[in-house]
């Protein structure tokens, strides 16, 4: 069963294109790429997900290269206001940046509009009265379909709703980050705004993918975060091995369980796992859709309460750059 994402409806799991140029490691080969992006759209994918700081620039590029071709076959998410220059992250929520990134992001998706344009970051230096319209400007001029933000409060989504409506926020939100659920997840139920998850299965630790941050490469960015540092991470092995029992029991994978607990949360929640994985594709393609009985739910959310979880999500570098409440 689709869900409504703007004026479109989609399969609820999406894919989250990131790590196809970007932030886990060395990325994939460029022609590897290409092939896991036409997958995608082969398996029944209709969300893609990109912005213009993966790769700072590489992501959009690859997947014009790749899926141009085939553009009315997926909706288009991409971001602005938080770019790449002179290698390093900068957050520039200024019109004339939004602006700017537009007209590049166009070039590189080889398209003459997205569908779903996030303000990847809120700029605390610019109101968000100010951004917002600027991407209204945007809708207006026909570059981009709807406006969206991410890693935003609820109180932020109310001021900026009030300026154009947003048709979603793309928070992180899985089973061990639940802090939409202290105002975000309510407030876009009320709106109309979908909730769109970004790392729904904890950025690939619910899969079972890693068996020790040892294994990260110099390049992942999961180094920096709390919850892979190595004490932490063993904590929050004991979460995983209970996951596990419970999808086992259900006969489907952890990361299955987990992306069908985030579809649980409301009909207005999609998720964008992210992988550059063909078998990890299927996967998640592949989860059922049908509601976890009450009390699956309950148990999960009992083991996932958030006092259980070893780590915060991001060093306090990173978290004082976002808008998101926090537990």
């Amino acid at each position: 069963m689709k869900r409504r994402l703007a004026s479109s409806t989609v399969n609820p799991v999406g894919l989250g294109c990131m790590s196809l140029s970007h932030a886990y490691g060395t990325p994939p080969a460029r022609e590897d790429a290409i092939r896991l992006l036409n997958q995608a759209l082969d398996f029944g994918y209709d969300h893609l997900d990109t912005a213009a700081l993966y790769g700072f620039g590489a992501n959009e590029t690859l997947i014009g290269e790749a899926v141009a071709h085939r553009r009315s076959e997926y909706f288009l998410a991409s971001k602005c206001g938080m770019t790449g220059v002179d290698g390093k992250r900068v957050i520039d929520g200024r019109p004339e940046a939004l602006r700017a990134t537009i007209e590049e992001s166009l070039t590189r998706l080889r398209t003459d509009h997205v569908d779903l344009y996030y303000l990847h970051r809120w700029d605390k230096s610019v109101p968000i009265e100010e951004s917002v319209g600027e991407l209204a400007r945007l809708v207006a001029a026909g570059k981009i379909g709807a406006i969206g933000l991410s890693e935003v409060s609820a109180a932020t989504l109310r001021r900026a709703h009030a300026v154009h409506p947003i048709a979603a926020v793309q928070n992180e939100y899985s089973l061990w980050s639940r802090n939409v659920e202290l105002g975000v997840l309510a407030t876009c139920a009320e709106l109309g705004t979908t909730l769109v998850a970004f790392s729904p299965v904890a950025r690939g630790f619910l899969a079972g993918a890693l068996a020790s941050p040892d294994e990260l490469g110099e390049r992942d960015i999961r180094r920096m975060m709390p919850r892979f540092h190595q004490e932490n991470f063993d904590r929050n092995l004991d979460l995983l091995a209970q996951l596990r029992r419970i999808a086992s029991g259900r006969g489907i994978t952890p990361a299955q369980l987990c992306l069908q607990w985030v579809f649980a949360q409301g009909e207005h929640v999609v998720a964008i796992p992210g992988t550059t994985s063909p078998a990890h594709l299927a996967e998640n393609c592949a989860t059922p859709v049908e509601p976890l009985p009450g009390d699956v739910l309950a148990e999960l959310e009992r083991i996932f309460a958030p006092d259980a979880i070893a780590g915060p999500r991001y060093p306090a570098a990173t978290q004082a750059e976002i808008d998101t409440e926090e537990f």
